[in-house]
């Protein structure tokens, strides 16, 4: 039985943008340079998209004073976070992870731009 991919197509488009930047501006910069050019891709596309989205975090019904900042939430229903590192760890995997628990929202994309060649996972919650 095939299993179907969660936002198959959203994740595809999102991804294709990440790779347009990439192939654009290649590896070396800050991950800021990678999230201004998406944010600019993303709105010449018009893709519904939030940056620097806010999260708090509640623990027996108080607001804790820790608040989490999704790189994106895309389409209102994906996390995608940005990088620009050497190689992806488990501590990046795992704020991703945070990020999908805290929204609520089922796929989290996670994109390196930080190799030569694109890096992502898609993570779900």
């Amino acid at each position: 039985m095939e299993q179907q991919l969660i936002y198959k197509e959203e994740s595809y488009q999102i991804i294709g943008k990440c790779m347009e930047v990439h192939n654009e501006l290649g590896y070396g910069f800050l991950e800021i340079v990678y999230k201004d050019a998406l944010e600019i891709l993303f709105r010449q596309s018009r893709i519904m998209f939030e940056r620097e989205k806010e999260y708090s975090v509640y623990y027996k019904n108080i607001l804790l004073s820790h608040k989490f900042y999704a790189d994106f939430v895309v389409f209102d229903k994906i996390i995608l976070e940005i990088k620009a590192i050497s190689t992806l760890t488990d501590a990046d995997i795992a704020q991703t992870i945070n990020y999908l628990k805290i929204s609520n929202n089922k796929l989290g994309l996670l994109v390196n731009f930080g190799k030569e060649k694109l890096e992502y996972k898609r993570l779900v919650f």
